[in-house]
Formats: C-alpha cells, structure tokens, sequence
C-alpha cells in the first residue's frame, strides 16, 4: 500500500566492499599478491580518512563516510586491474550501489526505482501500461513471482497465461532474487514486441513457454454482474486510480438491479493506493475510523468514515492467501463493523504503508514508514487476517468445470441473512 509525497534527489552513495571482496576471495580469483595489495591499500585509505576525517561533514547516521569512500574506490581499483573484462558499465555500477542501500534495510516493500522503472510503475498505478496484462504478486514461500490473474482480453489470457502460474524465466532471465519491480520491467517493453515468459505451472508439474507480444492493456480492475437470487457479484483485482470510479458505477449498477445481497470478491488482490480502499470502504462502511497508520515516532494518522453511504444489504467478502495490503485494509475494516462475513482462506499479512520520494533525476524510493491498524486496533503485519468461514478453493473443480466453491458458500451465507 503507498501513499505519495516528493523530496529532493540526494547525492545517495553506497557500500559494497565487504560482499565484492568476500565473493572474489571465495572464487578464488584474486591471487595471494593481489590480497595484499589491495589489504595495504585498505590500511592506506583507513589512515587517509583518519588524518581527513575534518575535511567532509557528514551529518547524522550514516554509513557514507570517508572510509566508505575510499573503499569504493579500491575495489573499482581492483576491478579495473584485474577483471576479465574492460567494458564496465558505470552507470549499472552506481544503480546496483542505490539499490544495495535500500536493500540493506531487509525490507521486502522498500525500493530504489531507475527513472524508468519509475515511469512504470506510475503508469501501472493509473491502469495503462504496455505489457502482457498479468497481476503479478510475490510468493511468500518460493520467493518468485507468481501470476495471481490475467486481464480479460489481454495477450496474457490470449496465449494461455493463468492465475497461479509461477514466473521461472522471462527471456531466458531467472527471476530468482529479483524484486517484483525488476521482474515486471522485464515483462513490459515497446508494444508490438515479443517476450518469453517460462512459467511453472503447479498444477501439471511442469514448465511451460508463451511468447507473448505486448500490447497497450488498459485495466479494468471491477467487474460488477448480478447473480441468481439478486445477489450482486463486484470482483476488484487491485486498487489504483482508476479502481474507486469502477466501484462506485458497479455498485451503482447493481442496486439499479435490486440487490438484496454483495459479494465483494478479493481473492488474490495484491493492493495498491491508500486512497483509492479508503474511498471504496466509504461507499460501503458506518461513520467511524476505516483504518490508521502510526510511524516510528509513534505519530497516528487516521482515515475516517462519514458514513453517509453505508451499505443496508448483507455484504459476504471473499479472500485468500494473496488478498493482501490494501484489500486486508477493506476486510478487515468490514470485519470489524461487522457488516459482512470473511469467507476464504486466511490474508497475505502486510500490514505496512509505503511512500514513494520521487527525486529530480526522475528516479524514486519507496520505503516503508508506518504500521496499519483495523479500526479495532489490530496490526496484521506478517499475520493476516483470518476468514469468519473458513474454505479452501476447489482447484479442480475450478479448472474441470468452472465451479467455485468459495462462491458458492458465499451465496449461501447470503441467502440465510437475506431470509
């Protein structure tokens, strides 16, 4: 979940002396006389930076010292004397050194965006971009990134692409230690051209190969239908700038209809805007707090509801293991009022906000900087949030003829409240 807000670029400098050295020692690619050179060399910049430590201010809590600097220095000394290549590309040089700061902070939600990976994610936070239109969300347990849905009618649904579908290789590139960000700007490219997307697919066992051309893919990240028994049906993928609009003509459409009953169907919703849920949950919640957020500092900062548009039907809310972020925000506010009934599997559990600081060069950092809490004041970060009726999806069933089992409970539930 992120929230915006703009700061002026730092000259950002990082450290990395300590892994490069450590690697080509355990590689064995730096021979006895080039240990001590580039040892001596060390001792050299410690005491210059000792007899020097006046001549710089660095202010605060910082690693970006004197010493750091020299050691920067040395090894792209080391690099330029004995590296088996000499076209070294500075400028991926100085991103890998931003983004091994950010990094450090061991903070899966906290980045360091290039200009263009930057450009992409706005563009994705608006629902245009040009790609494959596949949701991408990742595994907490494999640690790769996994399809959780494919736009209607776009080229990833076109070629076969499904929900589930884990991404091993894109291009040949394994995605194994890369962030969401790298791997979706592998995905994407100029529209008309081709990307191969590997997949595991777990429910054959197998790995399996799309190319797949990239087209200009608007998303339509509602999808609001009644269903028999004048329940209405609103599935949300994700939460951006164009979610909030969606919503309300959906639900607008459906009441149109006479709904008497709402499923709100969240499953595999990764998220996305702060504003955008608390926008959503106003069309739906009584008057009170939707959720709030406290910093480190112990600031608190709450998002409240008018209630002038509460919902008076009963509400059943769908989730699983991949409704994270601002979809547990909308359950678990809806838990807490008690205007609907969870029904799922239990929540991803990230309960953290993100901002992102946009710098002048056109890059940005996002970084996590407070807790969220449900109105009731929980905090289920790393937790989740668990169903009030509590259902595994039927796979094959789903697969072999098109039948949900999850909705298919919900409906019930709805059918006895609206008795």
């Amino acid at each position: 979940m992120e929230s915006g807000s703009s700061r002026k670029t730092p000259y950002l400098i990082g450290f990395v002396i300590g892994v490069l050295v450590c690697m080509m020692i355990a590689m064995g690619f730096i021979n006895y006389l080039g240990i001590k050179k580039i040892l001596s060399k060390t001792a050299a910049a410690d005491s210059a930076a000792t007899a020097t430590s006046e001549s710089h201010e660095f202010s605060g809590d910082t690693a970006i010292d004197e010493s750091t600097l020299q050691k920067i220095k040395i090894v792209e000394e080391a690099i330029n004397e004995n590296y088996y290549k000499t076209d070294i590309d500075r400028d991926a040089e100085a991103v890998s050194i931003y983004k091994g700061i950010v990094s450090s902070l061991g903070d899966p939600y906290s980045e360091y965006y290039t200009e263009e990976e930057y450009q992409d994610l706005m563009s994705d936070t608006k629902g245009i971009y040009y790609g494959i239109g596949a949701y991408v969300s990742m595994d907490k347990e494999t640690n790769l990134p996994r399809i959780t849905a494919t736009i209607p009618d776009s080229p990833a649904e076109k070629v076969g692409l499904l929900g589930n579908d884990i991404i091993y290789k894109v291009d040949g590139n394994l995605t194994q230690g890369l962030t969401l960000s790298e791997v979706v700007g592998l995905i994407r490219g100029e529209i008309g051209t081709t990307v191969k997307v590997t997949v595991f697919r777990e429910s054959v066992g197998d790995y399996i190969d799309y190319d797949v051309v990239r087209d200009k893919v608007e998303s339509q990240t509602v999808n609001a239908s009644m269903m028999d028994d004048e329940i209405g049906y609103i599935g949300i993928t994700e939460f951006d700038s164009v979610t909030t609009n969606q919503f309300i003509n959906g639900l607008q459409e459906l009441k149109d209809k006479n709904m008497k009953g709402l499923i709100i169907d969240l499953r595999s919703n990764p998220g996305g805007s702060l504003s955008a849920v608390c926008e959503i949950a106003e069309q739906l919640l009584p008057e009170g707090v939707i959720v709030y957020t406290v910093d480190r500092d112990g600031n608190r900062e709450d998002y409240t509801c008018d209630g002038a548009n509460e919902i008076d039907v009963p509400m059943v809310v769908l989730v699983n293991g991949y409704s994270a972020s601002a979809s547990e925000i909308l359950s678990g506010a809806i838990k807490d009022y008690k205007k609907g009934t969870i029904v799922g599997e239990t929540t991803y559990g990230k309960g953290v906000v993100q901002r992102i600081f946009p710098f002048e060069d056109g890059t940005a950092v996002k970084l996590t900087i407070s807790n969220y809490y449900t109105p009731n004041g929980n905090n289920i970060n790393g937790i989740g949030i668990e169903p009030d009726v509590e259902i595994k999806l039927d796979t094959e069933a789903l697969s072999k003829d098109g039948s949900d089992n999850q909705v298919d409970k919900a409906k019930e539930i709805l059918r006895e409240k609206m008795k």
